[in-house]
């Protein structure tokens, strides 16, 4: 029985994640001809402020790139 464990930023739409499991599901299934009904998938929310990409919070990142974003408009 496969079982697939995903971590994600939380913030998906509902319908999002469905497509994301949907996707998941066909990929394994053709790539281990396993019975779909067989196939497990798991995702894991992440409260935005506990991600962090090279030591700095999502929320710092974003705030970065809006003001870099900001000083190339003026």
């Amino acid at each position: 029985m496969p079982l697939v464990e995903i971590t994600i930023v939380e913030g998906r739409s509902l319908e999002q994640k469905r497509m994301l499991m949907a996707g998941v599901a066909d990929a394994v299934e053709r790539a281990l001809a396993a019975p779909r009904e067989a196939i497990r998938i798991a995702i894991r929310e992440i409260p935005v402020e506990h991600w962090a990409i090279g030591g700095v919070s999502l929320p710092e990142l974003q705030a970065a790139e809006a003001a870099r974003k900001a000083a190339d408009e003026t």
